[in-house]
């Protein structure tokens, strides 16, 4: 049986105002404790201008102390094409 423990989730968004809403939606989750989260603003330069700008936010989700599991559960990811 396998027991997951922790994940770390990085995210692409296109705003500030997403990246802290993603970051207060993961607080506000009961699967498990947020234990660190940051924002990285990103620029993609083309001859020296800034053609596109986005935001990477990197979120460390703690499910269950890996000397003592007791939950087992497996990740389900959903696609939106």
């Amino acid at each position: 049986m396998a027991y997951l423990c922790n994940v770390v989730e990085t995210y692409r968004v296109e705003t500030e105002a997403e990246a802290d809403a993603l970051i207060e939606e993961a607080r506000n989750n009961n699967l498990y404790n947020l234990t660190k989260s940051s924002i990285t603003h990103k620029e993609i330069k083309s001859k020296g201008e800034v053609v596109e700008e986005y935001y990477l936010v990197a979120l460390t989700k703690f499910v269950q102390n890996h000397k003592e599991p007791n939950i087992s559960m497996r990740l389900i990811y959903d696609v939106d094409f």
